[in-house]
Order: C-alpha cells, then structure tokens, then sequence
C-alpha cells in the first residue's frame, strides 16, 4: 500500500488531496496545525475509505516541526506540499514578523520537505512529489506571487534532477479555487465572476492525472492555461503593470 504525506491536510486543497489519494487506497499521513481538525479529518478517511491514516501536529513556520515532518516524508511514496496561507495588505503595509512566517510556510518547509523526501525517494528509485504553486507565480503581485514562483521554478528544477531515478516532481499552479484561502487571509471576492472559479475536487483530479503523466506543471482550467501563456510571453513591464492592478484590486 503507498503511503502519502500531505501538509495543509485539514482544509483546501490539501484536505481534497488526502481525500482523493485516500479513495485511491493510499495510507496517509496527514499534517496540519490544529490536532482537533486532524483527527476530525483522519475519522473521516479511515471511515470512508478504510485506509490507515496517521496524524502528524505540525507548524511549518517553525523549523523544528519542519524538520519533523522531512524524517517522515523521507519514508513517504508520495509527497503533497499542500500547505500555504495569503496576507491581505501589501509588503510594506504587512508586520515584517507574518512576511517572514509566510516566507517560511510557502518556501522553506517546501525546501526543507522536498529535500528529505528526496533523497529518500532516490535511493528507493521511485515516488512522486507535488507542490501546490499558483497561477500568480508568473505575475507580480506581492511577496505571495513571488514565492509561488520560486516554488514553480523549485519544482522544475527538482523535477530535472530526480527523473533519473524514477522519481516525479509536479507543481500545480491554479488559480482562484473554492476553499478557504481568501477569506482567512481576509481578502474579498465579491467581484469576482462566478467563472473565474475553479472546483477543487477538479483541480486535484486533474493534477494526480497530469503528475501520474509526468507533467512537471499544471495548470487546471483554459482560462488560466491562457493567462500563463499570455504572461510568459507579454513584456514584464506590462506584467508588473497589471500585477500591481490585480494587487490593489484584491485589497480594497
């Protein structure tokens, strides 16, 4: 039986992963902060999918926990880097203190994580890994934006360097999804189109797919496939100039 590591468990896509690699019949362990939602959500597997689940109590901002949660994704088949949190106001306007906490959630633990659950992968000569990135990785809309990209570009990178030995990166990149994201990090969307949305039972269907294919990025949904596409090729001074339209916009 394969067994997956998922950070972010509890909520969001990292929630929707674990259910659906469960409904495969993976064993998982599942990481998160809160202990309380943990073993709401391991009951919740096990009863569904009768698939054992392990909890794991974590806070990926703090390095001992990180490296916590590296010994056993060494051990793991598959890794989700799942887990990720958004600050409203812009760089300047944000406590150096949750810039540097979110630093640590979307970049390092991603390092940290990849990097154990990598070697031992190698050494095994197979396993996947896949980090939740985001379609704003090619724009520039804050420090959010930017570490997704160092995520995308991590995962490309890590993606080269473990094909060798059997073993698939994949970063998935969606944009705007239904889950609580935005309204923890207090950001509104009532102006947002209802189409602009994407399912995250789809969006995890359609990246276990694209990874079980080898594909090193996924973007889920045409409209977003053209947004990449349209950013990768405009000119960065329009990109910036629409980043910082979309980041002003986000906040008011």
């Amino acid at each position: 039986m394969p067994n997956t590591l998922v950070t972010g468990a509890t909520a969001g896509l990292g929630l929707e992963f674990a259910r659906q690699l469960a409904a495969r019949g993976d064993a998982v362990v599942l990481v998160a902060r809160t202990e309380s939602r943990l073993r709401e959500v391991a009951a919740e597997l096990e009863s569904a999918y009768g698939v054992p689940v392990e909890v794991l109590v974590a806070d990926l901002a703090v390095p001992a926990d990180v490296d916590r949660v590296g010994e056993r994704a060494a051990t793991a088949d598959r890794v989700v880097n799942s887990a990720g949190f958004g600050l409203r106001q812009r760089f300047l306007d944000n406590d150096l203190a949750a810039e540097e906490e979110m630093f640590q959630v979307l970049c390092r633990a991603v390092l940290a994580v990849c990097h154990a659950a990598g070697q031992g992968m190698r050494e095994r000569g197979g396993g996947q890994i896949i980090n939740v990135s985001s379609v704003v990785g090619w724009l520039a809309t804050g420090t959010y934006s930017a570490a997704k990209s160092w995520v995308t570009v991590f995962s490309e990178s890590l993606a080269g360097e473990l094909a060798p030995a059997g073993v698939g990166v994949t970063a998935l990149c969606p944009g705007l999804v239904r889950t609580e994201f935005h309204q923890r990090a207090g950001i509104g969307t009532e102006t947002i189109p209802a189409q602009a949305w994407l399912d995250a039972r789809r969006v995890v269907r359609d990246c276990l797919r694209d990874a079980d294919r080898g594909k090193v990025i996924s973007v889920p949904g045409w409209r977003y496939k053209a947004i990449v596409t349209a950013a990768r090729l405009a000119p960065r001074r329009l990109v910036r100039r629409s980043g910082t339209a979309v980041a002003g916009a986000r906040r008011t």
